[in-house]
């Protein structure tokens, strides 16, 4: 942007008719066909979409959880391998 100073301001403009709007021609007649509208949804908000749906808790596995640590059975060397294996894991990322 340049600015020349007060000197080069313009005279008076004359004043005009408004614009009028051309007739605009039908979707037919311009050759412009109207498609259907798409969506693309991503993988991720499909899993947040997917989360939501589950409920927060699942009574069925609780009570099945709380049944194996009353009898003695939840906790077992295969399971507790898998757990120090899983957080040797984490750690070493």
């Amino acid at each position: 942007m340049q600015i020349h100073g007060p000197t080069h301001v313009h005279g008076p403009q004359p004043i005009n008719a408004p614009h009028r709007a051309a007739a605009s021609q039908s979707t037919a007649q311009c050759g412009y066909t109207m498609g259907a509208d798409q969506l693309d949804i991503s993988r991720e908000a499909d899993m947040v979409s997917r989360i939501r749906d589950i409920p927060d808790v699942r009574a069925d596995r609780v009570a099945e959880i709380r049944a194996a640590i009353e009898a003695g059975t939840y906790e077992t060397p295969e399971k507790l391998d898998i757990a120090v294996g899983r957080l040797l894991d984490e750690i070493s990322v």
